[in-house]
């Protein structure tokens, strides 16, 4: 489990990024990786799965 905070994340288009604590990088997240609403500046915790275009935040909750 990794934690990290939403970066970004537009409700109507229904994605944005996670920027993981521990390395700075940001990951994609759909919206059917979320496990709770999420806005920007959220701390969550998330896993990373392989997706179309590469790793992607899934199971994203708050922390």
């Amino acid at each position: 489990m990794n934690k990290g905070t939403i970066k970004f994340f537009n409700e109507t288009k229904g994605f944005g990024f996670v920027k993981e604590d521990e390395t700075n990088k940001e990951y994609f997240v759909h919206v059917s990786g979320l496990v709770d609403k999420v806005n920007e500046n959220d701390a969550v915790t998330f896993d990373l799965e392989e997706g179309r275009k590469g790793l992607m935040a899934v199971n994203v909750k708050h922390a």
